[in-house]
C-alpha cells in the first residue's frame, strides 16, 4: 500500500522516531479476527517480525496467542501476551528445552531426531505440550535464495523420506513455512506438495500449522481463497489450522521519522539522513526492498531527485534513490512507511548510531513515547 498522506503531527517529535499508529494495526486486527471467526483457523503473532509488547493489549483482541523463535521470545510472548505460546527453533539446547516447556503450549521440532532427543524431557514435566514437526516439502516460490526454506541444503524441516511411523510416534501436528510476502494463491499451490508427501502423517494430526510469510492484510491479498485452503485441510483431516503471520499483523501500521541533516554532490545530490539502512532498517540492504516516503516518487518522477543515506561510514548505506515536489533542505523531516515490521525488532548501533526512539500514536490522536534510548545502551551492550 501507497501512502499518499499521512496525519499524524510529527512537528514535536524528535528524530529518529519510529512510530506506530493504533488505527492501523487494529485495521489489520480486525481483519485477521474475521477470518478466525469464519473459519475456526487460529492466527497467532510471530514476535520476530513485530515484538512491541506494549501494543499487546490491543493485539490480545484479535489474535490467539504468539509464535516464538527461541526462549526469549516464548517468555515475552508468556509473559506480555498470553493466549497460545508456540515456539519453533532450528534445534533446541538441552538448557533451554526445559525452560521452554515451562511456558509452551505448542513447540515444534525442526529434525525427528531432535523430537527423539528431547521427547522424554518434553513428557515429564506433566502439563499438556502438544509437539509437532516442521517439514520440507521441497516446494517454495521464494525467489530470493536468502528467504527460500526449501532451497537444495536448507536448514529448515524434515523431507518425507526421513520419515517413519516410528519417529513420527507421539507428535501430533506439523508445521510448514515456505512463504514469503506472498499471497494466497502461492499457498494453494504449496498445499497438494504438502499433501503428496505428507498425507500419511497428516492424518495422525491434530493440528497443521501453515507458518508465516501470508501477507494477509495487503490490500491485493485474496481472502476467499485463503478461507478455502483453510477448509480444504480441516476438512480433509480434521484438524485444528494455525497460521503465524509477522508481517501480516503490524503491515503498513508503522513509520520512521528522520531529519535531513546535510547534503553531498557525486554525481548527483545525496541527502544525508539522521537514520541508516543498516543500522535501522537492515532489510532495506538484505531483502532488498526500497521503502516508500510519504510525498515521494520513483527517481525523476517529480522535479528534485535525491539519493537518500544513512550517517554511517559503511559506503552502501543507501536507502534510495527519490524524486520530490520541492528541494529538500537540512531540516527537513521525511516519513519513511511500513516500518513497524523487522525494523523495530533488527536495529543495531554499529558506528555507534543511536537507536530511534519508540512511539505509539493513538486512536485519539495522542502520541505516546514508548521507549527512549541514550549512550547507556550502546556503552552496556558489549562489556
Amino acid at each position: 500500500m501507497i501512502r499518499d498522506s499521512f496525519d499524524i503531527d510529527i512537528s514535536n517529535i524528535k528524530t529518529p522516531c519510529f512510530i506506530t499508529d493504533e488505527r492501523l494495526l487494529r485495521r489489520n486486527g480486525e481483519i485477521l479476527l474475521d477470518i478466525q471467526k469464519r473459519t475456526g483457523c487460529k492466527i497467532l503473532l510471530a514476535q520476530k517480525a513485530f515484538s512491541m509488547f506494549s501494543t499487546y493489549p490491543i493485539l490480545r483482541e484479535y489474535l490467539a496467542g504468539t509464535t516464538a523463535s527461541g526462549l526469549y521470545e516464548a517468555k515475552l510472548g508468556r509473559e506480555e501476551f498470553g493466549g497460545e505460546v508456540h515456539i519453533f527453533s532450528p534445534a533446541y539446547s538441552r538448557s533451554d528445552i526445559a525452560e521452554i516447556c515451562k511456558i509452551s503450549d505448542h513447540i515444534v521440532f525442526n529434525t525427528l531426531s531432535q523430537w527423539q532427543q528431547h521427547k522424554d524431557t518434553v513428557r515429564s514435566f506433566g502439563r499438556n505440550i502438544s509437539c509437532g514437526i516442521r517439514v520440507n516439502p521441497e516446494y517454495a516460490e521464494v525467489e530470493t535464495e536468502l528467504y527460500n526454506p526449501c532451497i537444495s541444503g536448507s536448514r529448515m524441516g524434515c523431507r518425507a523420506e526421513s520419515f517413519t511411523d516410528e519417529l513420527f510416534d507421539g507428535l501430533e501436528g506439523i508445521h510448514f513455512h515456505t512463504m514469503c510476502e506472498q499471497n494466497s494463491d502461492v499457498l494453494e499451490r504449496t498445499l497438494p506438495h504438502v499433501i503428496e508427501k505428507f498425507d500419511r502423517y497428516l492424518k495422525k494430526c491434530n493440528w497443521v500449522n501453515f507458518g508465516g510469510g501470508h501477507h494477509i492484510t495487503r490490500e491485493d491479498y485474496d481472502i476467499e481463497k485463503l478461507v478455502d485452503c483453510i477448509k480444504l485441510i480441516q476438512d480433509r483431516y480434521g484438524v485444528q489450522v494455525y497460521l503465524e503471520p509477522g508481517e501480516a499483523v503490524a503491515l503498513n501500521a508503522g513509520f520512521l521519522v528522520t531529519t535531513v541533516l546535510d547534503f553531498v554532490d557525486n554525481g548527483m545530490p545525496v541527502a544525508i539522513l539522521d537514520v541508516s539502512a543498516a543500522c535501522h532498517m537492515p532489510d532495506v540492504l538484505e531483502m532488498p526492498y526500497r521503502p516508500h516516503i510519504i510525498g515521494s516518487s520513483d527517481p525523476n518522477e517529480k522535479k528534485y531527485t535525491y539519493r537518500l543515506g544513512g550517517n554511517t561510514c559503511l559506503a552502501g548505506d543507501i536507502i534510495g534513490d527519490y524524486s520530490f515536489d520541492k528541494p529538500l533542505k537540512a531540516g527537513d523531516k521525511l516519513v519513511l512507511c511500513d516500518m513497524a515490521i523487522y525494523s523495530m525488532v533488527k536495529t543495531n548501533t554499529f558506528n555507534g548510531m543511536p537507536l530511534p526512539d519508540i512511539a505509539f500514536h493513538r486512536s485519539d490522536g495522542t502520541i505516546e513515547i514508548i521507549k527512549s534510548f541514550t549512550y547507556e545502551d550502546f556503552k552496556c551492550r558489549l562489556s
